[in-house]
């Protein structure tokens, strides 16, 4: 017997794994845990969703939250897919939060973002390219389609349908009448769609809103008496050499920062689960702590935010508390059902106990588009925002990120709040509308703004309004003053473009009448006169309108025709190309024979100056357009 071990080489196979299982069964805990506790440690240190980092780690009574990484909207490439909110329990709330707000912890450090203007640059991260979180996969939010067709994901999007406008007959319809449009929302989703690989859908196009995107060289005007001056251009058609166009430019009055009136602005925010998304709560909180930066110190800022339920997380505090106020914006997270009607209500309600009399008292809604809870119905939220108008309290609607998107609703509120409705998909897009932008944002000059052309039918056989189908007026809406129009903010410009076909040329589309129709004799107007313009409008306190006219003068005669070269200032020129740009992703007949390339060209050759780029980032979209389309 023999009691000496042997040696481990000696053992068995099956004993030498067992063996070796138990002494590395030890090493493999310590390396799992170190792994572990990294991660963990690297998860409590993430920034929560529209909040503050910190390195503390969440109270013991918060329900866990999924992790998410970092976002940074201005300069990523891509944006984190968004995971759901962590929906934390009262102990962790302040008393009396409302949804959507975490308490600020003690210690943390409120920094502003610089308000500086920056160029647009069409490299810069747009938050419709998505990847999920950790695995770098990248997906579009538009469903492939072929060339000329865009259907957007989860078929959640809804946009206003209707037809282009089709040519007139001067000898039937002599007048024609609308309401002015300052929205830009429908450039900012044009420009979203193209850059996701997209032709966007033409019912997301609308061409006013294109050609108003850009700011113009008009005329100004002496005061504020009368806040805007006409500047009417008539040119060659680029896409018809036997018709013209008849541009109609009006810029509004321009308020100096020490004549701007005082503000009580109500930012009311969407908090709900929907705006959990790396291009919605954090650029929407982004965006407006840029705003803050150009209110003056005794304006007033208050906010009111809904999901489940509507509440107030800031009372009306002075611009001057900037601390305060990027705090109460900091800490907002996204969680909830969406209860809009319940929010506006409160907004307004809030709006109206701080009344600011002769200043601006603005409800600013920002949200993705999604209604579901409360006041939901289109035809109730519209008669509830046109009677709230009436106490002097104006509705401005942001619309932020993608797949919830309810584009007519938005503009709903918005033309009847008179106020703008704007999209915004970046943070350069935020630095337009909120601080380039800010006095045409903020500040009304005129409202119920409403224009009316009437045609002189011995000079124009025919015309077509380009744009503003959805901002139509019958002929005797536009002395009833009773009908609300659109509304001019400090430095808006406003276009209006026409196409109109003089008598005798070849583009003439309507045959004459053989019964009925009047024999046309030559006006008395020695001075070139096609027409007769009324703009009607409204000072901001007042509740009569009050009337500007003028003749339509055409300088140069010889323009009026198939030979005429006319006279084609660059800032028409651009109008223009924006305008062809328009017509054609909505696939009108006008332009068929009207290439990308030739509107790029077009708009490359008239672009100006071009302070921060924009006419610049159009000509590449149009040239991405004709990459993605047929011609």
């Amino acid at each position: 017997m023999n009691n000496v071990a042997k040696p481990v080489w000696n053992l068995k196979p099956a004993t030498m794994a067992l063996l070796s299982g138990a002494c590395l069964l030890p090493l493999g805990g310590v390396v799992a845990w170190q792994i572990f506790d990294q991660d963990r440690r690297q998860i409590e240190r993430v920034e929560p969703v529209g909040g503050l980092a910190t390195n503390e780690t969440a109270p013991a009574s918060a329900k866990p939250a999924k992790p998410a990484a970092k976002l940074e909207m201005a300069d990523a490439d891509v944006a984190a897919e968004p995971v759901p909110a962590a929906e934390a329990d009262g102990s962790s709330a302040s008393p009396g939060a409302s949804p959507g707000y975490a308490s600020p912890k003690p210690g943390l450090e409120q920094r502003a973002d610089s308000a500086g203007r920056s160029p647009v640059d069409l490299t810069e991260a747009y938050p419709e390219r998505k990847s999920q979180v950790g695995r770098g996969r990248v997906k579009s939010v538009f469903t492939p389609g072929t060339p000329g067709q865009s259907r957007v994901r989860g078929d959640r999007e809804k946009y206003p349908e209707f037809n282009s406008n089709g040519v007139k007959s001067v000898l039937q319809q002599p007048v024609s009448t609308f309401s002015i449009d300052v929205d830009t929302a429908s450039y900012s989703r044009v420009r979203r769609a193209l850059l996701a690989g997209q032709l966007p859908s033409k019912d997301m196009v609308r061409v006013e809103e294109l050609v108003n995107y850009f700011e113009y060289d008009y005329v100004l005007p002496e005061n504020r008496e009368q806040p805007f001056k006409a500047n009417i251009t008539v040119t060659p058609t680029p896409w018809n050499q036997h018709t013209n166009l008849l541009h109609i430019g009006i810029k509004g009055f321009d308020l100096p920062p020490a004549a701007q009136p005082k503000a009580n602005l109500v930012f009311l925010l969407d908090v709900s689960g929907s705006m959990n998304s790396a291009d919605k709560l954090p650029l929407l909180i982004k965006s407006f702590r840029l705003l803050l930066n150009k209110l003056n110190p005794d304006d007033t800022v208050s906010i009111v935010t809904y999901a489940g339920a509507a509440g107030v997380v800031l009372e009306p505090t002075k611009a001057s508390s900037k601390a305060k106020i990027f705090a109460a914006l900091e800490n907002l997270q996204a969680g909830g059902s969406t209860a809009g009607g319940a929010g506006i209500e409160r907004a307004y309600k809030l709006a109206e106990e701080n009344f600011v009399k002769d200043g601006v008292n603005r409800v600013m809604l920002a949200t993705d588009g999604d209604f579901n809870v409360g006041i939901s119905e289109p035809e109730r939220l519209k008669n509830f925002i046109a009677e709230k108008r009436k106490s002097g309290v104006f509705l401005s609607v942001f619309g932020f990120g993608t797949g919830n998107t309810n584009d007519t609703l938005m503009q709903t509120l918005a033309q009847n709040g008179n106020g703008q409705a704007a999209y915004i998909d970046t943070l350069s897009e935020a630095q337009k509308v909120m601080v380039e932008e800010a006095g045409g944002t903020l500040f009304p000059i005129a409202k119920d703004v409403k224009l009316q052309l009437e045609f002189d039918p011995s000079k124009i056989a025919e015309y077509r309004l380009i744009g503003y189908e959805t901002r139509a007026l019958k002929r005797e809406d536009f002395n009833n003053d009773k009908v609300d129009a659109g509304d001019i903010g400090a430095g808006h410009s406003v276009t209006a473009i026409y196409e109109i076909t003089p008598v005798g040329s070849r583009a003439v589309l309507t045959d004459p009448l053989r019964y009925g129709e009047a024999k046309v004799k030559p006006a008395d107007n020695p001075y070139g006169e096609i027409g007769f313009l009324k703009i009607r409008y409204k000072l901001p306190n007042e509740s009569n309108s009050r009337l500007l006219s003028e003749p339509v003068i055409n300088p140069d005669n010889s323009s009026l025709g198939p030979n005429g070269d006319g006279v084609f200032p660059p800032e028409a020129r651009f109008a223009s190309a924006v305008a062809a740009f328009g017509q054609k992703l909505r696939g009108n007949p006008a332009t068929s024979d009207y290439s990308y390339k030739e509107i790029a060209d077009l708009a490359a050759d008239s672009r100006g100056t071009d302070a921060f780029g924009y006419r610049s980032a159009f000509v590449q979209l149009v040239r991405l357009a004709g990459s993605l389309g047929k011609n």
